[in-house]
């Protein structure tokens, strides 16, 4: 069984971590790079860093901030934020990033989830989903979540897998922030509705909901922000808890 994964995320505002509740409300959590070595150093497995604004704004996602974390990890890592084309992703992954992750652009235009898959491979294509119930009805979100659309949650995953995607960040918008556990319902229909790993995002607050995320959730990693960013859970011990409930983990 291939082992789970822990992804701290570092949500990027002019240059510094922040991180909010329901995708408000924002406040500094530190300087990225120095957290990103830390979380290395702790046992993560991976790490997303988002310009959070940088849709909205209309800004290029920073090469630069890039070529730094490159320059101070050893762990694979995800960059994104105000994508758009392709020469904005070859730019990154000369700069170091692992993998890119793509999200409003890709909503308005699929056709560049196939354009990225082509050009660099699908390993290397991250599609996050922003998304909140509506009347009942999963919706997706754009723009840092500020924008509703009528697609439904379900239908745009498996067009971005069909379309090349190699993994889905799905974001809850309900739990993020909150502290009270993963939407383990709705990301487990996003697991039995594509083939590619699925990664959880919103809510994490205790470890107990890491392993429900990993069993009710059938995520196949965990991504969180504020728990590890204000030092509430020790990713050294967040893998060791689950290792001994039966996840299997990287150690």
């Amino acid at each position: 069984m291939l082992a789970k994964r822990i992804i701290p995320c570092l949500d990027i505002k002019d240059g510094r971590t922040v991180k909010g509740v329901n995708f408000v409300n924002l406040r500094d959590a530190g300087d990225p790079v120095e957290l990103g070595a830390l979380y290395s150093e702790q046992g993560a497995d991976e790490l997303v860093f988002l310009d959070i604004t940088a849709t909205h704004e209309k800004r290029k996602t920073l090469a630069a901030l890039a070529k730094d974390i490159a320059a101070h990890l050893s762990i694979p890592f995800t960059i994104g934020g105000g994508i758009r084309s392709m020469q904005d992703v070859e730019v990154l992954l000369n700069a170091g990033a692992d993998k890119i992750s793509v999200n409003s652009a890709a909503v308005r235009t699929p056709q560049l989830i196939e354009d990225l898959a082509k050009g660099f491979g699908s390993q290397f294509v991250v599609v996050a989903v922003d998304a909140r119930q509506v009347g009942g009805e999963w919706l997706v979100h754009l723009n840092g979540g500020r924008l509703k659309t009528d697609i439904r949650l379900l239908d745009w995953v498996k067009e971005a897998e069909n379309r090349g995607a190699g993994e889905i960040l799905f974001t809850s918008m309900d739990h993020d922030g909150t502290k009270n556990g993963f939407a383990n319902e709705i990301t487990a229909a996003v697991s039995d509705t594509v083939s590619i790993p699925v990664i959880a995002s919103g809510g994490a607050g205790e470890m107990s909901h890491f392993h429900e995320v990993f069993t009710k959730g059938k995520a196949d990693a965990g991504l969180a922000a504020s728990i590890f960013h204000f030092r509430e859970i020790s990713i050294s011990e967040l893998k060791h808890y689950l290792q001994g409930k039966g996840v299997t983990m990287r150690l």
